[in-house]
């Protein structure tokens, strides 16, 4: 069992009358921890199953082989493989390591020829084929179910279903979309596979194996988070915080390594347009700053600018090297 609500995603689909309903436990979820499971989603289980079978023989194989997809070899695009303690959190090197991907673009694509960081194409392994289209099938169902969720969380906020589709995530701007696979060998002693932090953009879909790890801030403290069969973990980010002036919380989360078995992870960030000016809502709350309190004394209601200026900031200090050797080229 878990403190954290679980809502059903179908009467979005099927049901405009239930889903006021809905739209107010989303409030009240957000309003809280911004944590709660979604059902309802309509994944094909069959398909993520395939991804966790080719993620774990993509972990099993030897360093050299994922040496080939060193994300040094995605570039600007900063896709690819990172090995154990590869990546940081407040500065601290985390008890993981993963594949990266984005939205597949090719050569020619305006951003890619401009030199846009984080754009690009992903780096697939040469001796594992068929995990390209699982990922990329995965990430497109997992779209079509953050999409969904923001129509609930536009109703939540008294706007139009389609207002996030219209203003961030759709039209003309196309969304930031990153997908991470995340290994977690499991330890000898207790440790955190990630430390505490929060998301940086709109809407986080989490699917996790069955090991579970995932805590969550709550106002009442620190609570588990495991995994629920057949449910996704969701939470809002910083951008949606600062939309609504802290009305709806970006929370900050952990995981906890696992000294029993390795843990698998697949976090699914649908965040705005690269170049999308991040402006609070009309009605926006006008609640204290709490920069004090967050994990990075960063305030994200200080900050003025689109969402790539403050992306690339933010990862910047994920991968410090990486950063600087980009910046160097650039």
């Amino acid at each position: 069992m878990s403190a954290l609500p679980v809502l059903d995603l179908s009467p979005l689909r099927h049901d405009p009358a239930a889903a006021d309903a809905l739209a107010r436990a989303i409030a009240a979820a957000c309003r809280d921890s911004g944590f709660f499971y979604v059902v309802g989603h309509g994944l094909d289980p069959t398909l993520l199953a395939r991804l966790e079978a080719l993620s774990r023989r993509f972990f099993a194989a030897a360093d050299a082989d994922k040496q080939a997809l060193a994300m040094h070899h995605g570039g600007r695009a900063w896709r690819g493989w990172f090995p154990l303690g590869g990546e940081l959190t407040s500065g601290q090197p985390d008890l993981k390591e993963g594949l990266y991907f984005g939205t597949e673009l090719p050569a020619d694509h305006p951003r890619v020829r401009a030199g846009v960081p984080l754009h690009g194409a992903n780096l697939w392994p040469a001796w594992l084929p068929e995990l390209r289209p699982v990922v990329l099938a995965v990430m497109a169902q997992l779209a079509e179910v953050a999409q969904l969720v923001l129509e609930g969380v536009a109703r939540s906020l008294g706007l139009a279903p389609e207002w996030f589709r219209v203003h961030y995530t759709g039209g003309t701007g196309e969304p930031t979309q990153l997908f991470r696979i995340f290994h977690y060998p499991a330890t000898p002693q207790p440790g955190w596979g990630v430390g505490e932090h929060t998301d940086y953009g709109l809407l986080t879909l989490l699917v996790q194996d069955d090991v579970g790890g995932l805590q969550v801030k709550t106002p009442r403290g620190w609570i588990d988070a495991p995994p629920l069969p057949g449910a996704l973990v969701c939470n809002i980010g910083d951008m949606l915080d600062r939309l609504t002036g802290g009305w709806y919380r970006s929370t900050p989360h952990r995981v906890r390594a696992s000294t029993a078995r390795d843990r698998l992870s697949f976090p699914f960030f649908f965040d705005p347009a690269w170049d999308a000016e991040i402006v609070p809502l009309p009605r926006a709350a006008d609640l204290p700053d709490d920069a004090a309190e967050r994990w990075d004394s960063a305030s994200v209601h200080a900050f003025r600018g689109t969402y790539g200026e403050y992306l690339l900031g933010k990862v910047a200090r994920v991968f410090p090297a990486l950063h600087a050797a980009v910046k160097a080229e650039m």
